[in-house]
């Protein structure tokens, strides 16, 4: 795609990390049980294991169990219809955690309607349901005898960008799951379908008819997955050399990050980046330009990724007291702490305590931002 006309004027593109998946979700499938319960009960058919939200990680891989380690656990919701499952429902009843992610299609595996692919699931193994627990417990016993531990990958990033990204589609799908299990229109419990990406409220409960509920029966999508749009950006001065960088009071005393915030509702991303920005600076903003994003899994980002201009560069804090400082960073000392983010191995640390710049490390796109701008001067128009 490099030789393509976008590609010229606006550059080769990002991927950042966590996002890149190699899966095809094959969406239109989900409310397919009959696709669903051939993928779940496949030999190909492949498992995320989450406990506490976190991976199973053996030799910095994710461990990948089948269906045979983890069929105890989640049993196979998938042999009936959606329907005749909303028909049965019991709110009683302990129900599997369970994600169909997609399928890899350059591995062997299912064939159906035309699609086929190496099927991908999640599961979590959390004990929390206590007719489960001993299941769950059984397949964390289960992960560990082969070698591998839960590991946190916020703060971890030994996965690869294609392990990463399926494993930030499984965390984003349990964790949504399980916040949600009553309704937000009449506040009974939902039901799991579509292979974990949709929950309704089913009009019977235990054979007993429910009340009206204004999320059934019409397309509100209160039930379907929301990913928060989150801002980020790299803030150039108007002589184009320096950066603005703020530190948040929970970081320490060297560590500087760009600044981000959510967006609200009826506000565009550009207007919830200067807002952000003067909120948190009092700096204030003229042009903003998307660079790139990144899903952020904790629990359901999405960080729009921007470099823009300031028109007004005076610091103020006196409107939120979330920032402990912010300063504008000339573009050398921005490199030198990327460099050192990046080679960790061959930072030195600076004599007698004096301030040496931290940002973060190269897989956040913070980092990414930055390196656009201080390195590959991406705010400069194209030659």
């Amino acid at each position: 795609m490099s030789d393509s006309a976008l590609s010229a004027r606006y550059g080769p593109g990002e991927t950042n990390y966590f996002a890149g998946s190699p899966l095809n979700r094959v969406g239109f499938l989900r409310d397919d049980h009959e696709f669903l319960a051939l993928a779940l009960t496949h030999a190909s058919a492949r498992f995320v294991p989450l406990f506490k939200f976190d991976p199973a990680i053996g030799a910095g891989a994710l461990l990948f169990l089948t269906y045979a380690d983890v069929e105890p656990l989640v049993g196979n919701p998938y042999a009936v219809s959606e329907a005749a499952a909303a028909a049965a429902f019991d709110s009683d009843a302990e129900t599997p955690t369970l994600v169909f992610l997609g399928l890899d299609e350059a591995a062997p595996g299912i064939a159906h309607r035309g699609y086929a692919g190496q099927p991908y699931f999640a599961v979590d193994i959390t004990p929390t349901q206590p007719a489960r627990a001993a299941a769950a417990d059984a397949v964390h016993a289960l992960v560990v005898a082969r070698g591998a531990a839960f590991e946190v990958v916020r703060v971890n990033y030994v996965l690869s960008p294609a392990e990463a990204a399926i494993y930030a589609q499984a965390r984003s799908y349990v964790d949504w799951n399980l916040r949600n299990p009553f309704c937000a229109g009449c506040g009974a419990r939902t039901l799991s379908v579509n292979g974990g990406c949709k929950r309704v409220c089913p009009p019977s409960d235990r054979g007993v008819a429910r009340p009206p509920c204004p999320s059934r029966g019409v397309v509100t999508n209160i039930a379907f997955p929301r990913s928060d749009p989150t801002i980020i950006c790299a803030v150039v001065n108007r002589a184009g050399d320096r950066l603005l960088l703020g530190r948040n009071k929970r970081f320490p005393v060297q560590f500087y990050s760009c600044l981000a915030g959510f967006c609200e509702p009826a506000e565009s991303v550009e207007e919830a980046v200067r807002r952000e920005v003067w909120e948190e600076s009092g700096v204030k903003l003229g042009r903003v330009v998307i660079h790139s994003t990144q899903p952020w899994p904790y629990p359901a980002s999405l960080m729009i990724g921007a470099i823009a201009e300031a028109v007004e560069e005076t610091i103020h804090l006196e409107h939120d007291p979330e920032l402990g400082d912010a300063q504008w960073f000339p573009f050398a000392d921005v490199a030198d702490a990327l460099h050192r983010a990046e080679h960790p191995e061959s930072a030195v640390a600076p004599a007698d305590g004096a301030f040496q710049l931290q940002v973060p490390p190269s897989k956040a796109i913070a980092h990414v931002l930055m390196r656009a701008v201080v390195l590959q001067k991406a705010h400069l128009p194209k030659l």
